[in-house]
């Protein structure tokens, strides 16, 4: 008896138990099945404000004053930069792949032209903008499109190097942007994406600044310069050329790649630092030529391999790899081996942030460098020189040649150290012409004709366009083969 009075109890409180659980899940689904109200979120985020605003700003303790707000918006920061940005179209000649004989009897009667597009940013009120090169490459005509008016462009120069070019549109009173400053960007800063992707004009996307004097391999160019910023601010096709703008609407850098295996944006993208390209542009505005300081040597990443076998703490600062006969570093006492820790005031801590840091400069331009050598800190001053070895200011000359099918120019010193010879005559730029005919290829150099130094790239130039009969070519390879060869030239 008393055994079946405890299960009845048992069971009459299990049965309490279960009435109270149903009761409340029931009510628990009601408010999981009901629509998340916009008030529901206010008050869900003025909540977790309220203490993260508790968290980092404890009481009694002192508000950080250097650690920026979060932006309510980016109103203000797209308001004054939109109407800097404007949207480009290349002209680069007949879509042959969409071009077949029946579309010259039934369609339009000749090839339809193949169109890219871009972004660009308007530097000045007279009508300068600073675009990539990639998005100009190849380009027969260029328009530029700003606030619906569709203007004929210009190229002023363009720079392989840092993948920067400038335009040129007969306008006033542009409305040019602010420029910032990309070595005072920090890393977790705000910034925007302005441009044209996909078409789509004056579109704006928001991020944070994830990382900065990133390389990744992607320049062209004799000698590439590159120290990214990195940034998941979503930059897609068309963004090419656009603004990365700060939270105040000032430019702190030019959009130019992205990292995807798709073609499209999947986490990040890259500018070239506003510091560089502005710096580009004024070259290429005043001078036509891009005023490229060298040091005079080339240098390395420090890896965890080359830091324990040279008996090095940190894996901060460049290994000099190579020093340049005559050239700067040499002429100032710089070795082999020796490890490039600072350049003037700037902590040198890869690759990157050296190339960067000498981007600043021109030739003639005298700085300081601070280095180990066996792990004894040195200090010297290098006078910076210019890609012929000199200090000043060049500009270079070319010899264009629609017979030779080629552009003809003087090597350089670094290209004169690099292929251990003490002249030459560069071919770069080759289309179809005598100089492919004759076997040779972009980058070769000429070193002789007919046994006469070549030197001089228009002297060269002439030279051969009006030249019959025994022919000898010496020279160099692009990769430093020699090679010479007898033509017979009618």
């Amino acid at each position: 008896m008393k055994k079946n009075v405890q299960i009845l109890l048992i069971s009459f409180i299990g049965g309490l138990l279960g009435a109270w659980f149903f009761n409340h899940f029931h009510q628990l689904k009601a408010v999981s099945d009901r629509p998340i109200l916009e008030t529901d979120w206010l008050n869900i985020r003025t909540a977790s404000t309220e203490v993260w605003e508790e968290q980092r700003n404890p009481p009694g303790s002192p508000a950080s004053a250097d650690v920026p707000n979060v932006p309510f918006s980016f109103v203000d920061a797209s308001l004054k930069s939109t109407n800097s940005v404007v949207f480009i179209k290349n002209f680069s000649g007949t879509d042959t792949r969409r071009y077949s004989i029946f579309d010259y009897f039934f369609g339009q009667g000749v090839p339809p032209q193949r169109v890219s597009t871009g972004s660009g940013v308007i530097l000045s009120e007279d009508g300068y903008i600073i675009t990539n090169n990639h998005v100009i490459d190849r380009a027969e005509t260029l328009e530029v499109v700003h606030q619906k008016r569709t203007y004929q462009a210009s190229l002023i120069g363009a720079d392989a190097n840092t993948d920067i070019a400038v335009l040129k549109i007969e306008a006033e009173n542009l409305p040019a942007i602010t420029v910032g400053s990309s070595r005072d960007l920090k890393i977790g800063e705000w910034v925007i994406a302005v441009g044209n992707p996909f078409n789509l004009t004056s579109t704006v996307t928001a991020g944070i600044v994830s990382a900065k004097e990133r390389q990744i391999n992607i320049m062209g160019g004799d000698f590439p310069l590159e120290s990214f910023i990195q940034t998941d601010a979503p930059i897609n096709p068309g963004n090419s050329g656009g603004a990365l703008v700060n939270i105040n609407g000032e430019l702190v850098g030019i959009n130019t790649a992205i990292l995807s295996r798709t073609g499209s944006y999947t986490g990040y993208g890259f500018a070239v630092p506003v510091d560089i390209a502005t710096k580009i542009a004024n070259d290429l505005i005043k001078y036509g030529e891009v005023q490229k300081a060298v040091p005079g040597m080339d240098v390395v990443e420090i890896t965890p391999e080359l830091a324990e076998e040279m008996n090095l703490n940190s894996l901060d600062g460049v290994i000099v790899s190579h020093v340049i006969r005559n050239g700067a570093a040499e002429k100032a006492g710089l070795k082999r081996n020796d490890v490039v820790k600072k350049i003037e005031d700037i902590v040198i801590t890869g690759k990157g942030s050296f190339e960067e840091a000498l981007s600043y400069y021109y030739p003639g331009h005298k700085i300081t460098v601070e280095f180990l050598r066996e792990n004894r800190s040195q200090k010297v001053q290098v006078t910076l020189q210019n890609l012929l070895g000199g200090t000043g200011v060049i500009k270079r000359e070319f010899f264009t040649s629609p017979l030779l099918g080629a552009k003809l120019e003087t090597v350089n010193a670094i290209e004169k150290d690099r292929l251990n010879i003490s002249h030459g005559i560069k071919i770069s730029g080759m289309t179809r012409g005598y100089l492919r005919d004759l076997g040779l290829g972009n980058g070769f150099v000429i070193t002789s004709l007919n046994g006469q130094p070549a030197k001089d790239p228009k002297m060269v130039g002439e030279f051969l366009e009006g030249f019959s009969g025994r022919l000898r070519i010496e020279g160099v390879t692009a990769n430093g083969q020699p090679f010479m060869q007898s033509y017979n030239v009618r």
